[in-house]
């Protein structure tokens, strides 16, 4: 089964998106969105793919707190050309980029699979935190969304202060550097935002731009599931019925999000250099080697007590 698993997923992925993708289009008329490309400024383009990759940076910078945190004392460089590596395996390879990650950390550090995952685990839990920060600011800027602000700010806080004590509870390890680690997380999703933003300036856009910001972190969250294939369909679903409510323009709600994950593909690809060009990380682990180090991890936290 699992054999059979391995050969399908990547196919049945790629189905699934050009699914969702075909719903998209049965919403949105074809040649609106044609023309929304022809009409770009490339210029805002190429600003929203640098806001980007500034993002990748600070989120590999995010990640560098949390390895530090459990003694891995990688240099910043050493760290975002693997975070680079482990973004072209999340487009390309069976596993994922954390496969990767994990097995050439434990390779070079000699630390244990379980404790460099945590920290992976919760390096992701940050960004989710972040994007829940943002969604209460951007709620208090769409008036359509009537929940005021002395329910949002208050939950707010009770919410961090709680995540934060199950942090100090039980990751204690890992929450050293909490204040510094969530302040990057919120720097990722905001530079996200920005990129969103210039995306949206290269239509000349001029109207209010929280409820597509809004819109985008939702399809965000949607778009950690990874049912479609290279990041594409699941933000452009979500999108295009997030807009019936906030009266968005469809095709540019979806063009926004079609062009974002070009974006991030193209960031992504630059982890090929590392694969194919450079030497830093070879030997490069076999798929079957970087998925049993998976495993081992998964195994590890179910079974280890501490």
């Amino acid at each position: 089964m699992k054999k059979i698993w391995k050969v399908v997923k990547t196919p049945l992925k790629i189905v699934i998106t050009i699914a969702l993708i075909y719903v998209v289009f049965q919403k949105i008329d074809f040649n609106q969105l044609k023309g929304l490309y022809l009409t770009s400024n490339l210029f805002y383009i190429f600003l929203a793919l640098l806001a980007y990759f500034f993002s990748q940076v600070v989120s590999s910078w995010r990640l560098l707190s949390f390895l530090k945190s459990i003694g891995i004392d990688a240099s910043f460089d050493f760290n975002f050309k693997l975070y680079l590596l482990g973004l072209f395996y999340n487009i390309y390879g069976g596993i994922g980029g954390d496969g990767y990650k994990i097995y050439l950390l434990r390779k070079r550090f000699q630390k244990r699979t379980r404790r460099i995952v945590f920290a992976i685990l919760l390096d992701r839990v940050s960004g989710l935190w972040a994007i829940g920060f943002l969604f209460a600011i951007l709620i208090l800027m769409i008036p359509r969304i009537e929940i005021p602000w002395y329910i949002i700010l208050p939950a707010l806080a009770m919410g961090t202060m709680s995540y934060y004590v199950v942090l100090q509870k039980f990751f204690k390890e890992y929450n050293t550097n909490f204040i510094q680690a969530h302040a990057k997380a919120i720097a990722v999703q905001s530079l996200q935002l920005l990129s969103v933003m210039c995306i949206l300036f290269s239509q000349n856009f001029s109207g209010k731009f929280s409820p597509y910001l809004f819109s985008f972190l939702v399809s965000s969250i949607a778009a950690i599931v990874p049912i479609g294939a290279f990041g594409f369909g699941t933000r452009e679903y979500v999108m295009i019925h997030i807009s019936e409510v906030f009266d968005m323009k469809e095709s540019l709600a979806v063009f926004v999000t079609f062009t974002f994950s070009i974006l991030s593909t193209l960031v992504a690809l630059s982890g090929l250099w590392f694969v194919y060009r450079s030497k830093e990380f070879e030997p490069l682990p076999s798929e079957e080697e970087a998925e049993d180090f998976e495993n081992e991890a998964d195994k590890s936290i179910v079974e280890s007590p501490d």
